[in-house]
């Protein structure tokens, strides 16, 4: 029988709340907007969030967890540095180095504990003739640890065989976009390609991963399905090896007369690029510094390899996108603050103006639950209508910044619920001082008011 009565008085008490809301539709709306406002940014700044979260976590499945990277520096990029050596008095024996090379990455393996294992490799932009016409194709030298340090599985076929790596076999692994430049809806297992001057034959198509520009440019990862990949062997043997001295006389003793010009080597380095993977991701820092120790002996003291550790760099920007998601969280919170304080106040004004009102309704019978209810049955009334307009903008600005921006928006319905539920608890929390006030009010003062 209570909860009949209650729910009667509720019903009545929300119907007269959206009669007084209908008839001040102005005044509504703009009480609302704080609300509306709040509620949108939450939704975008969530989604945002969202979207940063899974760009980060492809990310670093792309790089490989506990992966350190070190690349080498071409001779011309250490120009600077070596004049500052001549003229610390360092000799041209001592600031010679060997350059990056496959026997570092059989030293770092055999020398440090710590390494699970290690993918050396070579990358050439060449090109692969098809229908005699000539594509433009990277060549990429690996190790067989290459697919499992880089998170890459095969759609088709197998890896390189021991006897395939050791006698430099014309064989190759090609990326999904490459088997469908060359062969159209058909398969590449099985067929042969010539890369360069070389025919190779296709043992094995990777599994299409998705790379973004922007993963491209922050990690310096290639399109890895547009790569052609073959063994290290097969590259040094049957395509280029650096380590093989070409003859430069000409070159160094063009100005035999006049005083010895130092030329810059260029890519002296045999590889490109040392991926390093540790067994635990608490070993990545003392790991790196060992390694950059070590290969600072091996090449003279000269610092012509530069290390990374992507897992960091991507820890970095994640914690750079949580503090700008915080600062979104504050903003949404102070828009949300505004609205209810908005609601408190039109409430609180709403009062004043129905004051006689109130005495009349306390003068026949109403008690003081009833016109706190009343009044409070407007203002989530207000925040209800608020939060819902606020979804739909919401999820209209996440779509239109991923459509505008190219950022990545995720929309998820705990968010959107979670905002609703925020934007009605302001409404309840903001309403309850204004209700009170109404309540306050003596009937027979409330009567005489003008």
């Amino acid at each position: 029988m209570i909860d009949r009565i209650l729910l009667e008085k509720l019903k009545s008490s929300f119907s007269e709340a959206f009669w007084f809301i209908k008839t001040n539709k102005v005044r509504t709306f703009l009480t609302a907007l704080g609300i509306i406002f709040g509620v949108a940014s939450v939704i975008a700044m969530l989604a945002i969030g969202n979207g940063a979260e899974k760009e980060i976590l492809a990310q670093l499945e792309l790089v490989g967890v506990n992966n350190i990277v070190v690349t080498p520096i071409p001779d011309e990029e250490n120009e600077d540095d070596s004049e500052d050596e001549e003229e610390s008095g360092k000799t041209e024996s001592k600031r010679f180095s060997k350059g990056l090379d496959v026997l570092d990455a059989h030293s770092i393996k055999k020398h440090i504990p710590s390494v699970k294992l290690i993918s050396p490799e070579i990358v050439m932009n060449t090109y692969v003739i098809n229908n005699g016409r000539q594509n433009p194709v990277k060549l990429v030298g690996i190790s067989p640890s290459f697919f499992e340090a880089s998170n890459i599985t095969l759609d088709n076929g197998s890896v390189f065989s021991d006897y395939q790596i050791k006698n430099a076999m014309p064989v190759c692994i090609v990326g999904k976009k490459v088997e469908k430049k060359l062969f159209t809806g058909e398969s590449a297992l099985g067929k042969q390609i010539k890369v360069k001057d070389v025919w190779l034959h296709v043992i094995g198509v990777i599994e299409e991963k998705f790379i973004s520009d922007k993963a491209q440019e922050n990690l310096g990862i290639r399109d890895l399905n547009e790569d052609v990949y073959i063994p290290l062997n097969t590259f040094l043997v049957r395509y280029k090896d650096r380590k093989i001295i070409t003859d430069d006389a000409n070159a160094l003793n063009q100005n035999q007369n006049g005083p010895q010009q130092k030329m810059p080597r260029g890519n002296y380095h045999q590889i490109d690029k040392l991926t390093v993977q540790v067994a635990n991701s608490n070993q990545l820092k003392a790991t790196a510094e060992i390694l950059s120790k070590m290969l600072k002996r091996r090449h003279n003291d000269v610092l012509d390899f530069e290390i990374t550790i992507p897992i960091q760099l991507l820890k970095q920007q994640q914690k750079t996108k949580q503090i700008f998601n915080v600062v979104l969280s504050i903003i949404a919170g102070i828009s949300l603050l505004i609205g209810g304080i908005g609601i408190m106040n039109i409430m609180l004004a709403s009062v004043l103006e129905r004051t006689k009102e109130i005495g009349i309704i306390r003068a026949i019978g109403a008690t003081e639950e009833d016109v706190i209810l009343q009044f409070l049955s407007e203002s989530v009334l207000i925040s209800v209508g608020g939060g819902i307009v606020g979804i739909v903008l919401g999820i209209l600005s996440a779509y239109i910044i991923e459509a505008v921006s190219g950022i990545e928006t995720i929309l998820s319905l705990s968010s959107i619920t979670v905002s609703f539920f925020i934007a009605v608890l302001v409404g309840l929390t903001f309403g309850i001082f204004p209700a009170k006030a109404a309540a306050n009010k003596r009937p027979i003062q409330a009567l005489r008011s003008e």
